[in-house]
């Protein structure tokens, strides 16, 4: 497993890793098993209304009831941020190049390179493009600027720092005012990262951009100063 860098709009290096071959074949096996069973299914309550309609029309229905499985991948990455239910299992995850999260037209890009990475070539053309690429990236990857990282390590801290406070909080940061909706949003994500991949000196990179920001020094350990400033943010934002 390889390990790769971005540097934020923050200017903080994050660390993490990406996606091994094997984690990427298991899960998309486990994503090719669910696609099998659906079509199992599907072929067993075709079997029950193949002689009540026309020819043209049990295959003008067989093949809309296939479509789920056409757009597998590319609905699932969409809905559920870069992740099917085969990626979920593995602990995977697809991002961009640059740490930041995929958007919908990265998914739609990978998905139509699916064809010739995978389908019309049995996976050969992804995995020798997986295998000679620093970042282990298929075809449909690097055209979509994209990477699959692995998400396995994690950390005990939430990831809706910015949703509930107690009702008797009270905030430490008043400048946090200064801070906007974008720099508070991109805070966030880079102590999630930092803090999924276990990469300490991100947070030291983090807080050191933070305290810059809100011209402050503070006694605070990394990851206990970063959750304060998103939750005096959370506090004064929500005119509590």
């Amino acid at each position: 497993m390889s390990n790769t860098n971005v540097n934020t709009a923050q200017n903080v290096n994050i660390n993490y890793n990406v996606s091994s071959l094997g984690h990427r074949i298991l899960g998309l096996l486990i994503d090719l098993v669910i696609m099998g069973i659906y079509q199992t299914i599907i072929n067993l309550i075709g079997l029950g209304f193949e002689d009540m309609v026309d020819n043209n029309t049990y295959f003008g229905i067989s093949e809309a009831l296939l479509l789920p499985i056409a757009f597998y991948s590319l609905f699932f990455n969409i809905v559920f941020g870069g992740r099917t239910p085969g990626k979920f299992i593995m602990k995977t995850k697809v991002v961009k190049v640059d740490g930041s999260p995929a958007q919908w037209s990265d998914y739609i890009t990978s998905w139509l390179m699916r064809p010739i990475d995978i389908w019309f070539t049995s996976g050969g053309v992804g995995i020798i493009s997986i295998i000679f690429t620093d970042k282990n990236q298929r075809l449909g990857d690097s055209a979509s600027d994209t990477i699959v990282i692995d998400s396995r390590k994690k950390t005990r801290i939430s990831h809706t720092i910015l949703e509930d406070l107690d009702p008797t909080y009270i905030p430490t940061f008043m400048m946090v005012n200064n801070l906007s909706d974008n720099d508070v949003n991109e805070i966030k994500e880079i102590y999630r990262l930092a803090a999924e991949s276990r990469d300490f000196k991100a947070l030291k990179q983090l807080r050191d951009k933070v305290e810059e920001l809100l011209k402050i020094k503070s006694e605070l350990r990394d990851g206990i100063l970063i959750r304060t400033v998103l939750k005096d943010y959370t506090y004064l934002t929500q005119g509590r």
